[in-house]
């Protein structure tokens, strides 16, 4: 990310603010990465944009939203109404960390 997008554009469209996160929200639904290449993308979060709560935001609304956990859930229960459980109780919580951790800052 570095390579391709300025540091100003990235702070706009991602800093701490409430806009910043809910693109965060949006990218890291998109987005879902393995465990390794989430964390260059999480430390720009913190280091380029200054948002703390949206480096929280990214790593755990992508495995939340996670497609392939969402069906494994339903495999394992065979209902709907309890996989989607998973992304309705956690992003909540997620929204409102992250919102502290930007307080914070």
């Amino acid at each position: 990310i570095r390579a391709t997008v300025p540091t100003e554009i990235f702070t706009s469209l991602f800093g701490p603010s409430l806009l910043g996160l809910g693109a965060t929200l949006l990218f890291a639904t998109i987005l879902e990465v393995c465990s390794e290449g989430s964390m260059p993308v999480a430390a720009d979060f913190l280091l380029r944009a200054g948002a703390p709560g949206n480096m929280f935001a990214f790593l755990m609304t992508g495995i939340s939203t996670d497609y392939t956990e969402i069906m494994a859930l339903k495999e394992t229960t065979g209902h709907w109404k309890i996989s989607l459980f998973l992304p309705l109780v956690t992003l909540p919580q997620v929204v409102l960390i992250s919102l502290v951790l930007n307080n914070i800052h």
